[in-house]
This record gives C-alpha cells, sequence and structure tokens, in this order.
C-alpha cells in the first residue's frame, strides 16, 4: 500500500505530494518492520526511493546501515560511523524514513535504524530487470551474466 505524504523539498522550497510505501505495523519482536516483497516497484516508488538515494550524505546512510545488517544502529553509532552533526543525521533518517529505505523501531529509550532490505533489492531488481532487453536475441551479450572483476 502506498500512502501519500507531504515534504518540503529543500531545493525547491515548495511542499509537494510524495508517495511513499506504508511502513508495516504487524511485525513480531526481530523482525523488520518492512514488508513490501522484493519484487520491482512501479515507477513512482523507484523513482523516490532513487531519489532518496541522490545525496551522497543519504546514501552514506543507508551503506552504513546496509553493512550494520538486520541488527541495525542506534542513531549514535551512525553518527560516530559517519561523522555527520546530530541535526543533519536526522534530517537525513527522517528523508529515507520517508522513501521506506530505513525503518526506525523504538527500542526502550533507544531508537534502532535498520535498512529496508526488501524495499532496496526491489530498486535494484527494477533497474536490472530491464539488463539486455533490447539484446535478448543473443543472450551471451547479456552484462548480468559477466562476472565483475574487483
Amino acid at each position: 500500500m502506498v500512502i501519500s505524504q507531504k515534504t518540503a523539498h529543500r531545493s525547491s522550497g515548495h511542499d509537494q505530494n510524495v508517495n511513499v510505501p506504508e511502513v508495516n505495523s504487524n511485525h513480531g519482536a526481530g523482525q523488520i518492520p518492512y514488508g513490501p516483497p522484493a519484487a520491482c516497484p512501479d515507477i513512482e516508488v523507484a523513482a523516490q526511493g532513487f531519489a532518496a538515494l541522490g545525496s551522497e550524505s543519504r546514501l552514506e546512510v543507508v551503506l552504513t546501515l546496509v553493512k550494520a545488517g538486520k541488527t541495525g544502529l542506534t542513531v549514535g553509532d551512525i553518527q560516530t560511523r559517519t561523522g555527520m552533526a546530530a541535526s543533519t543525521l536526522a534530517h537525513h533518517l527522517k528523508f529515507l524514513s520517508s522513501a521506506g529505505l530505513v525503518m526506525q523501531e523504538k527500542v526502550g529509550r533507544a531508537v534502532i535504524n535498520r535498512a529496508a532490505f526488501d524495499h532496496l533489492e526491489g530498486l535494484a531488481s527494477y533497474i536490472m530487470k530491464e539488463c539486455c532487453v533490447d539484446e535478448r536475441e543473443s543472450p551471451q551479450n547479456c552484462c548480468a551474466d559477466e562476472e565483475i572483476d574487483e
């Protein structure tokens, strides 16, 4: 399910309606509270997810949470790892949470932040489902089949 949420964008100074995935609040202890399948999102959800990742700082926060795994990190832990100021980090976490890329769970007095792995996988699938579509007749040319040297 997608809900409409009003957000202010700093670059334009105007409020815009943005559709964001609704957070699944029916989760058990220890589960990540986000439930969209890893299926490819529609174009609006994908565009919003990629837009949220379009800032170096927000991308750094998401990568930090992906590295942390399913246990997640507190705001203080993210701040320590990224070196971001608390107010800046709070802004980015709110933006990422609104886009469904970061899930936040209150545990006692702490807020645990986790990457929404299903949604991130869905965004990757959205791009990769188009891989070599124009070259289907010669699948040996598909980039998805190539190994990447690091």
